[in-house]
């Protein structure tokens, strides 16, 4: 495969339609819905039920999903399909076990997931064709068979992928996977089936509920099954870089995009993204509005207060051009995949849909062919933490989808990535990139780009366990004045490979505001994504 770095990448036109996705499978399965009449929502779900088939270790029908919906004039409409844990969660049968944060691969981690109920309630809304038809894409590739990409290939021939035995094709006896080699999934097909005939009942009252059930040994019911696991909730916005910016409420971590945003723009952000003080810039503005993270981001937290100037505006006065903050005293208190659509009547969606990691718990619910996602790692185990584990509540989330538009909410742009807490990071770069230096979508997704790490922790989840104290990741095709003026800074810089997969598979679709074009692009770091539109 020719390296992302040197492949032709540029910028995606249509006039009437578009589609973004990490697969190009998923992107032609959007194409597909939209030219049949079939609203943008229609063609987020089709794409994300065949990205939950091609890209298990991302997403799926065991995972979460947020959206934004715009329609053009009117305020997003905001999709928290966020599912709450069991009636028998317990965090100190946790503590008691001496757990002193969420086990990651345990069904302890497991909330009822939110994702069916997020296509129901959307399609339910603002479907035009019917919902059965929307999945055939997926069951035709999980039934006869879809190309693995590399991402999936190197994922299921890792030490850590013992899913690879629940996929024809992937187990050992079948030989190396590699890009290209045909892979099944049968009882996927079955499953999915039963939710295109059977819509919501048939998933959480059918094989993958019954087998939730068995899993939980008690710590789910029939009844926490048979609540809606999804809901219409208002959207949060704040002005900058000339535009609007839109993110959901918590559970979310999104509000950080738009709050990071501000500091860096009202404590003086360079116009060009090769000096090093616009990285530093960046990097500090998103440590002084993510440090508190842990102890402010929970279910029924107050997103407008997050976002409020008399608690951002401290922080940008705070930031130094200069030096990194110590913040360790600071502000204290008393798997996933994205993408975007449009369509012809400008109907977009920022969807974002996830297993949390890769693969999730790495629990298969029986015979049904969905994994177990672990979001419940967003619960904390610290006794009297708002964020603390019980019944019926819903974990701090990582997804942070994007809308963009101007103040007359005609739609600007839609973004959202992959990568844990470095979601808000790498969109907060391509809103820089896009409309603070006038980037366009394919510029901006393949330039470098900086992480974030948390102290002793390469996870892409727990950059904010210490307080501020992180590690800078910097991609080795940065320019060369970025390293030293970091570090120059008192950055602690690490050097990761070009295009890698940590800093993000984003996507992105844009208005043109000068002949109302649609034009985007898909992230290169994934390999495997496509922008595509009519």
């Amino acid at each position: 495969m020719t390296s992302p770095a040197l492949a032709p990448f540029e910028t995606v036109y249509a006039p009437t339609a578009m589609a973004a996705t990490v697969d190009d499978l998923a992107t032609s399965a959007a194409l597909d819905v939209l030219r049949r009449g079939g609203s943008a929502v229609d063609a987020a779900i089709a794409a994300n039920a065949v990205l939950g088939v091609t890209l298990p270790n991302q997403c799926g029908m065991g995972g979460d999903l947020f959206a934004l919906v715009h329609q053009p004039g009117q305020e997003p409409a905001v999709l928290t399909a966020a599912g709450r844990a069991g009636s028998g969660a317990s965090a100190d049968r946790l503590r008691a076990a001496g757990h002193e944060r969420m086990p990651a691969y345990d069904i302890a981690s497991v909330t009822v997931p939110g994702c069916v109920d997020g296509w129901t309630l959307l399609h339910e809304r603002y479907g035009r064709l019917p919902f059965g038809s929307l999945l055939d894409a997926a069951i035709g590739y999980a039934a006869s068979g879809f190309p693995a990409r590399s991402f999936l290939a190197d994922t299921l021939t890792s030490d850590k992928a013992d899913a690879a035995r629940h996929i024809e094709g992937a187990s050992p006896v079948s030989g190396p996977v590699g890009p290209g080699t045909v892979l099944r999934r049968p009882d996927l097909a079955r499953t999915l089936r039963a939710v295109a005939d059977g819509g919501r009942g048939a998933f959480y009252g059918g094989e993958f509920g019954k087998a939730l059930l068995d899993l939980g040994n008690g710590q789910f019911t029939a009844g926490d099954l048979q609540t809606v696991q999804a809901e219409w909730t208002e959207p949060l916005k704040t002005d900058v870089f000339g535009v609007r910016v839109w993110s959901p409420a918590p559970p979310s971590s999104a509000y950080l995009v738009p709050s990071s945003a501000w500091i860096a723009e009202r404590a003086g952000l360079p116009g060009d993204p090769g000096d090093p003080l616009w990285a530093h810039v960046l990097i500090e503005a998103m440590r002084h509005a993510a440090v508190d993270r842990p102890e402010v981001l929970f279910d029924g937290a107050d997103g407008n207060a997050l976002l409020a100037e008399s608690r951002l505006a401290p922080r940008a006065a705070a930031l130094d051009p200069g030096a990194a903050a110590d913040l360790s005293d600071s502000y204290r208190r008393a798997g996933t995949t994205y993408l975007s659509v449009v369509d012809g009547d400008r109907m977009a969606v920022s969807f974002m849909q996830s297993n949390c990691m890769s693969f999730g718990s790495r629990i298969p619910a029986g015979q049904s062919g969905v994994w177990l996602h672990n979001r419940g790692i967003g619960f904390s185990l610290r006794p009297g933490s708002p964020a603390g584990l019980r019944p019926g509540a819903r974990p701090a989330h990582t997804l942070s989808p994007v809308l963009v538009t101007d103040e007359r909410n005609t739609l600007r742009a839609a973004v959202g990535t992959r990568g844990g807490d470095s979601q808000p990071q790498v969109v907060l770069q391509l809103l820089a990139r896009m409309f603070g230096a006038g980037q366009d979508p394919a510029t901006a997704l393949a330039s470098p780009r900086w992480t974030l790490r948390g102290e002793g922790d390469d996870t892409s989840f727990a950059t904010w366990g210490a307080r501020g104290r992180v590690r800078v990741a910097v991609e080795a095709d940065a320019p060369a004045s970025w390293a030293p003026g970091l570090r120059d800074r008192g950055h602690r810089v690490e050097d990761v490979a070009a295009f890698a997969h940590s800093s993000g598979h984003a996507q992105v679709i844009e208005t043109d505001p000068a002949t109302g074009l649609l034009r985007g692009a898909a992230d290169p770091r994934s390999r495997s994504g496509s922008a595509s539109g009519f």
